[in-house]
């Protein structure tokens, strides 16, 4: 005797098609009386209403998303090696994907060489687009692998997202120039620069916007005064010690996140230097690393929590967009945001002070 699996119909589980049918109206009417729609006329709505009480119906997600339409799922590719830059985006895009009501499927790809397994998976589990956060957003096999597929994708902190994506950024030159500017303003001359990881384009727009500033102000850009980091605090300590090793050491060092320039404090500290009478330190980002060291970082807030909610937001359009054949319709494929000039405790005006202590 062969064992008959039960349905879901055997369950007496009711449906929006039970619903639709008890109330002699589409499934796509109930669907717009769930979500509260003003095109329906109220005899409908007070009929639609009565069926989902008589029936016991309870609306399932995918009945909550737009009228007629299927639930949308969307992926978010990551791979960042600063916690607090993650858990900022994470912390946007996770409420916007509640506010859009999609769903949002995370996807980490920490491993060299698995960008196509990682994207592959994602697309596996039938998303309808993908966020790219950094590094991820500067990565030629990921966006290789994107290109084929074909699916909508929004580069977020890119400062050259392909012209076939769409993407969320801020002006990293220009905020990297205010910067500089600011600490010469300040009085400094000598200001060390610790560059971001050479495979994001945002490092480069930054450096450019550093060196910039100097040849306006016409400071000295003297190469030793530039030292490459990875966004890491572990770069940020060694990139520190090697500036503050220099016989002429720069009186100001701005770091190109603030991961690295809460290192560059530490080392500051370490050295018997006091932040900012001894040392001015600036960074990049504004996340939850900067107010939470002391003393308080005096950085560039890059709204990292609403560029992922701008990001998830102009991704959710598109696909809606690419489904009715209207993709071409997106005003703005290329979103800047706006970032400001932070001050905190750790700038100040040089002062005359005995020659940086050096390491044994």
């Amino acid at each position: 005797m062969t064992e008959t699996r039960p349905s879901r119909r055997q369950h007496n589980v009711p449906t929006i098609t039970d619903v639709a049918h008890k109330a002699g109206v589409s499934p796509m009417t109930v669907s717009r009386v769930i979500n509260a729609k003003h095109t329906v006329r109220e005899q409908t709505r007070v009929r639609v209403e009565a069926a989902i009480a008589e029936l016991n119906y309870a609306p399932n997600a995918a009945a909550r998303t737009l009228a007629g339409g299927e639930e949308m799922r969307i992926g978010l590719l990551h791979s960042n090696p600063s916690f607090a830059y993650l858990s900022a985006f994470l912390v946007g895009s996770l409420d916007q994907a509640s506010r859009s009501n999609v769903q949002l499927v995370v996807e980490k790809c920490d491993d060299p060489g698995q960008e196509a397994a990682a994207v592959a998976h994602l697309l596996n589990g039938r998303v309808d687009g993908i966020v790219l956060p950094p590094p991820l957003s500067d990565s030629p096999d990921v966006l290789a692998a994107l290109k084929t597929a074909g699916v909508p994708i929004v580069a977020v902190a890119t400062g050259r997202a392909p012209e076939w994506a769409f993407s969320v950024s801020i002006d990293d030159r220009q905020a990297a120039y205010d910067m500089t500017r600011h600490l010469g303003t300040l009085g400094h001359v000598r200001i060390g620069f610790i560059t971001g990881n050479p495979n994001q384009t945002a490092s480069a727009e930054r450096l450019d916007g550093y060196r910039a500033a100097l040849a306006d102000m016409r400071l000295p850009d003297d190469p030793a005064l530039v030292t490459e980091g990875l966004f890491t605090y572990r770069s940020g300590l060694d990139a520190a010690d090697r500036l503050l090793d220099l016989d002429d050491a720069p009186s100001a060092i701005f770091a190109s996140n603030d991961d690295m320039a809460a290192a560059t404090v530490a080392i500051a500290h370490r050295r018997g230097l006091d932040v900012p009478s001894d040392l001015t330190v600036c960074g990049f980002d504004d996340t939850a690393l900067a107010t939470t060291i002391w003393p308080e970082l005096t950085t560039i807030r890059q709204p990292v929590v609403e560029m992922s909610r701008m990001a998830v937001e102009l991704l959710v359009h598109a696909i809606r967009l690419s489904k009715a054949g209207r993709l071409a319709d997106i005003a703005e494929p290329h979103v800047l945001a706006d970032y400001t000039l932070i001050r905190r405790q750790s700038d100040a005006a040089p002062r005359r002070r005995p020659a940086v202590q050096r390491r044994d």
